[in-house]
């Protein structure tokens, strides 16, 4: 019954958060942010339906859900980055290529234990891996706009906000519930999907109207810094690639 409860409400917030984005036209804005929310508004009544009729492949659908699931939430987490660094391109594409990398190894990790992700124990250490690497790279984004002094947009900064204290709390919940057995077992398979409904509030207190991010002026150390690494590497891998021709040629 209870989580029932929570499938319905969270159903319903997600219905609303839709609305208010495209009422908004902030599906545009963030539209891996909003894809992830309409995947998983499906993917609730698409489990019940196999679970209610099609019961016997409801188990490879349900895991394999949640396998998409956790592969479109790193799209959040790449927006985040795009969208928070967008006034500092080099830093972005830096960012976005780290993050990249670090999300392969991750899933390759995760599945060289077992490829199949359908099952419960691959998608489980998939999630695992992952989310965790998603919280790093959230927790790693606030640090260094709060060293910088960058501000954040009412939006995005509640798009992170919500979408970390998911992550970190998913993170917890999975590593305990895993090393748990009997009635704490059951109490983290219940505080898991509660703790959605409490995100999706906070995604709609900051995400209900459209804010932009503030525009930097002036210069900025942040985007400054890296064109000065970018240029020091560049002139080091050009002294490197000089001093191998000419051994090549010696």
């Amino acid at each position: 019954m209870l989580s029932q409860l929570i499938v319905y409400i969270s159903v319903a917030l997600e219905l609303l958060l839709l609305f208010r984005g495209f009422r908004e036209k902030l599906t545009s804005r963030y539209p891996a942010f909003y894809c992830y929310i309409g995947f998983v508004l499906v993917q609730d009544p698409l489990c019940f339906f196999v679970y209610k009729w099609i019961h016997p492949f409801y188990t490879p659908v349900y895991w394999t859900a949640e396998f998409l699931c956790v592969l479109l939430s790193c799209g959040i987490v790449f927006e985040i980055y795009q969208v928070g660094l967008e006034a500092y391109p080099g830093t972005a594409r830096m960012a976005r290529r780290v993050l990249g990398i670090v999300f392969a190894i991750a899933l390759a990790r995760a599945l060289a234990t077992d490829p199949r992700w359908w099952v419960e124990t691959s998608a489980k250490n998939v999630e695992s891996n992952l989310r965790a690497v998603q919280g790093a790279a959230i927790i790693s984004l606030v640090v260094l706009f709060l060293f910088y002094s960058v501000p954040l947009g009412k939006n995005l900064r509640g798009i992170a906000l919500g979408y970390g204290l998911f992550v970190c709390w998913s993170v917890i919940c999975l590593t305990f519930a895993s090393s748990t057995i009997g009635k704490t077992h059951v109490l983290f398979g219940y505080l898991y999907p509660a703790s959605y409904p409490v995100v999706l509030l906070v995604w709609l207190r900051y995400v209900w109207s459209f804010r932009d991010n503030p525009v930097p002026h002036g210069a900025v150390p942040l985007e400054i810094e890296y064109q000065q690494v970018a240029r020091t590497t560049h002139r080091r891998l050009q002294d490197a690639k000089g001093r191998l021709v000419k051994a090549v040629g010696s």
